[in-house]
């Protein structure tokens, strides 16, 4: 463990903040080099006459920059970074980085299985021709930022976007920067600082930390097997009076929940009675053809719904549209301007195009082809290696949601997998603030960067451990 110790005197902003800025300064020095463990909170907290909450809001500012990484029990460590081989060696042993998603830099060695992005298909080539085909056709265009919405991003949007026989009116629909910014333009529309916004208290993470960092509060909603539970959300709405819930109601990311028919009927109906807003997440549920109904058909007056290309064909074309109620558009449109600078032609335009040719369908059939065959070989792999396994997975759905079996818990075997060379997302990955029942479970992606050869030995590799006592594997310093 390091001993570092930062000076806070000087510099401008909250100590947070301060704090934050010496730590990215320090790794950015080599005075924190990659593997250094920081100081655990309470220490450092202590050392600088802080509370430990400041120091806890560094933390976590710099494990956003993807500097660090922490796991509970573990500690905080610094991440491998790409020019780390220039510099003098240390005395410092290097721990191998904790997983905390699939935006972090990993070891070119380790088959990280955490990004749900779309798997090759060989898309690059054709994606390529259409941008320098679309950059050579657009003139100035081509190389500016988006100075008005054409109608046919709007068309492509209302393709893309309709589900079991409903699609919204292309007039209402947007393109945005990946479907995160389009949540974040919603909430920023119909919300002010203060305002409580409701989400699933086992959901992709980063969206409810920007919440907060946007000075919105975050409330809680049970998970199920089955998705939100409408009386819990109804109870949420009469003690805590959220302004919007954001939900993944097909295939939520961790658990996999859907929401049934009669439930999202129900959600509607609290929703109306209570005045709360619907930012419907449809990223998952667009990969599936019998998906259930999007809550945006049963209440289009008060539901944004989203969805976007990164699962399905390309995430770095970071491309997704929203449709918006009624009356919203506008508010939209100048909130995710003003959140993301604008957005570039170029791309947006492509993804048009994609979708317009039916180019992106087909891309996304083929993808789905490759998610159905690695869920088969993971699911017959994984059950097979151990009678207390739980795994739930879908065909349609890139990624699977093990229940552990005893005595393993996620970080002990987070730290197993990571010795054999693999590394997956733990439930606490997922977990907005503590929860009050077991959650021994972890996340893992079968897409991403993988190939089928890295994906199935992967899986091998964690159904080695399945199969072996927990009692072999060491989780302490």
């Amino acid at each position: 463990m390091t001993t570092w110790l930062p000076d806070l005197k000087s510099g401008d902003g909250p100590l947070y903040v301060r704090l934050a800025g010496r730590i990215e300064d320090a790794i950015e020095t080599g005075d924190l080099p990659s593997g250094a463990k920081l100081p655990p909170q309470r220490n450092l907290a202590f050392d600088l006459g802080v509370t430990v909450g400041t120091v806890s809001r560094a933390y976590s500012m710099v494990r956003e920059r993807g500097l660090v990484s922490g796991e509970v029990g573990r500690g905080t460590y610094v991440l491998e970074r790409p020019d780390d081989e220039i510099r003098p060696a240390t005395t410092v042993r290097h721990v191998p980085a904790a997983p905390t998603g699939d935006r972090l830099q990993l070891p070119d060695a380790a088959i990280a299985m955490t990004s749900t992005a779309a798997a090759d298909v060989g898309q690059g080539g054709l994606i390529g021709e259409i941008i320098g085909k679309t950059s050579v056709e657009s003139g100035y265009a081509g190389i500016d930022y988006i100075r008005s919405i054409p109608r046919s991003w709007q068309e492509a949007g209302s393709l893309w976007l309709g589900h079991g026989g409903w699609s919204p009116d292309p007039l209402l629909v947007i393109p945005t920067l990946g479907v995160h910014a389009g949540i974040m333009a919603a909430i920023a529309a119909i919300s002010t600082i203060g305002d409580r916004i409701a989400f699933e208290e086992l959901c992709y993470p980063a969206t409810p930390r920007a919440v907060s960092m946007s000075g919105r509060r975050v409330a809680r909603l049970k998970s199920t097997p089955d998705g939100i539970d409408p009386e819990d959300f109804e109870h949420v709405c009469a003690q805590q009076h959220p302004k919007a819930i954001v939900l993944v109601a097909t295939l939520n990311n961790p658990t996999l929940g859907t929401v049934s028919e009669e439930n999202r009927v129900r959600i509607v109906e609290i929703a109306r009675r209570y005045n709360v807003w619907i930012i419907e997440d449809n990223i998952y549920g667009g990969m599936k053809d019998d998906a259930p109904t999007p809550l945006a058909s049963m209440a289009p007056e008060r539901t944004f719904h989203l969805n976007g290309l990164s699962k399905s064909v390309s995430a770095g074309l970071r491309s997704g549209w929203i449709s918006c109620p009624p009356g919203t558009l506008t508010r939209v449109v100048n909130a995710h301007r003003l959140l993301t600078g604008g957005a570039p032609f170029l791309l947006k335009e492509t993804a048009a195009r994609l979708v317009l040719s039916g180019e992106a369908a087909k891309i996304r059939s083929r993808v789905r082809q490759i998610i159905a065959r690695r869920t088969r070989m993971a699911d017959d792999l994984l059950s097979n290696a151990n009678p207390d396994v739980e795994v739930r997975s879908d065909p349609d759905c890139p990624f699977i949601w093990l229940t552990l079996p005893d005595p393993w818990l996620p970080g002990t075997f987070g730290k197993a997998a990571r010795e054999v060379g693999v590394v997956v997302d733990g439930a606490d990955e997922y977990k907005i603030g503590a929860i009050n029942y077991p959650c021994p479970n972890i996340r893992i992606s079968l897409t991403g960067p993988l190939s089928d050869a890295k994906m199935e030995r992967g899986i091998t590799a964690l159904a080695d451990l399945l199969s072996s006592p927990s009692l072999n594997f060491d989780s302490l310093e």
